[in-house]
């Protein structure tokens, strides 16, 4: 249990969350953006491939818990 408790506490821990509900966040923005707007489909899913790697390539967390 100490050692979950260690793990959970751990700088990488914490980028890799913050990192999964950052593009979580993107996700529903995208996805709201297409319902809001009776969007086509085709439109949404160009939305989110443009918006997913925007948010990843503008999260600085991903060098901490990353191969080294």
């Amino acid at each position: 249990m100490d050692k979950l408790i260690k793990k959970l506490k751990s700088k990488e821990f914490k980028a890799a969350l913050k990192s999964y509900l950052r593009a979580v966040l993107a996700s529903a923005i995208t996805m709201g953006i297409a319902l809001a707007t009776d969007m086509a489909p085709e439109y949404a899913i160009l939305i989110g491939s443009i918006a997913g790697p925007a948010a990843k390539w503008a999260d600085k967390a991903e060098k901490e818990f990353g191969l080294k």
